[in-house]
């Protein structure tokens, strides 16, 4: 996916269209798993959608919960839930940076070819 280390820098056109790519991934990423809590709460715990989303917004974000969940399966879907969304940030935090990461070692690598 990526040029390698033998391939010149990336043009700074494409390299923002892999930015914008890695962004849309994240970004799907980030979708899925909302629609993953908000379904799961309008399931196990019988609330509207505002509410769901709402709620399941705040726990990706870090707030807690703002309807605690009354059920069992509710609870422990949502201990679960959290410790997966703590995953996926990490997740997604490497499709975004990636690029970065990838785009500022080659740099180096081009740097030490021309020293040889």
């Amino acid at each position: 996916m990526y040029e390698s280390k033998s391939q010149p820098l990336l043009p700074a056109r494409h390299f923002r269209h892999r930015m914008l790519t890695h962004v849309f991934y994240a970004l799907l990423v980030m979708i899925v798993t909302l629609a993953i809590g908000v379904f799961a709460h309008l399931l196990l715990e019988q609330v509207s959608w505002h509410e769901a989303l709402l709620n399941t917004a705040f726990i990706i974000g870090g707030l807690g919960p703002y309807i605690v969940p009354e059920s069992i399966a509710g609870k422990l879907f949502f201990a679960f839930y959290s410790m997966f969304v703590g995953l996926v940030f990490i997740g997604t935090l490497g499709i975004i940076l990636a690029p970065l990461a990838h785009r500022l070692i080659h740099k180096f690598h081009l740097d030490d070819d021309e020293d040889l």
